[in-house]
């Protein structure tokens, strides 16, 4: 994991997001995690090149990711809607992230919005009185929509707040409306892809973007196939390490026909 990181900072990526939706973030203990971080300082990446996914089922654990984040001089913390509830409230969503604040630990937040998969969003009155109650703390979003009118949205209604997008092809469009860049799953594969073309988000490249298509195309071979474990052959088939091919429930392997697949569609964006 940590060879993968510095293969991603040499690429391009200006930072990494630990134990976020592709790495698996929430089916890790905490304290696996908090070691797994220490690990990375160990081994010279810089805390200020870390985002820390402090998304956890119980708010204390939430607190103790937080704690340990500014322990290690982290860049922030990305933090999900608490999703085990039906029927949430904005007041709810607003008290529980204040309670992570008011525990005093002063780290940067930024709220992570993936309804899709949570279940739960921000939204805009909620984030609003977020920014109101802590504008120190409250400083970016993470907008997985996949939506790029709401992303650009987030932009344009929210110019104080670092608007990163997780859908890849709405990275670009929203960074010419005012968003700040991107924690995306594609990076893991094309860290300097994604490098490019958000370099220039005016003047993307046919040829990039269609790579870009091309290999968020292997994702979603089949309905229903996980983009986790494709993302996971896509990584085995790069670095020619099948310990990739590993993921935690309740996340399955692909199938093997699946697996071949990804990988001979990989190989033919090379």
């Amino acid at each position: 994991m940590i060879a993968h990181g510095k293969r991603m900072l040499i690429a391009g990526s200006d930072g990494l997001t630990l134990f976020g939706t592709t790495g698996e973030g929430t089916s890790f203990p905490v304290q696996q995690r908090i070691a797994v971080a220490d690990q990375f300082i160990a081994a010279g990446v810089r805390g200020d090149q870390l985002v820390i996914n402090l998304t956890a089922l119980a708010r204390d654990d939430v607190i103790a990711l937080t704690s340990h984040a500014v322990k290690i001089g982290a860049k922030a913390g990305l933090l999900m809607p608490p999703f085990y509830y039906n029927g949430q409230h904005d007041a709810g969503l607003i008290n529980y992230v204040s309670e992570v604040i008011n525990a005093g630990t002063g780290l940067p937040i930024i709220l992570y919005h993936f309804p899709g998969l949570s279940g739960v969003g921000w939204s805009q009155a909620a984030i609003t009185e977020l920014m109101q109650k802590h504008p120190k703390e409250v400083i970016g979003i993470k907008d997985s929509s996949a939506n790029v009118d709401h992303s650009k949205m987030l932009a344009q209604t929210f110019p104080k707040l670092a608007v990163l997008v997780g859908c890849e092809p709405d990275v670009m469009p929203t960074q010419l409306v005012g968003g700040a860049g991107s924690i995306c799953g594609l990076a893991n594969i094309a860290p300097d892809l994604m490098r490019r073309m958000m370099d220039v988000p005016a003047g993307v490249s046919a040829a990039d973007d269609k790579l870009m298509r091309d290999l968020l195309a292997l994702l979603s071979l089949e309905p229903g196939m996980p983009f986790v474990s494709a993302y996971k052959v896509m990584l085995a088939e790069q670095t020619g390490d099948d310990a990739w091919l590993r993921v935690r429930a309740p996340l399955t392997p692909l199938t093997e026909r699946q697996e071949q697949a990804v990988r001979e569609g990989y190989r033919k964006t090379q």
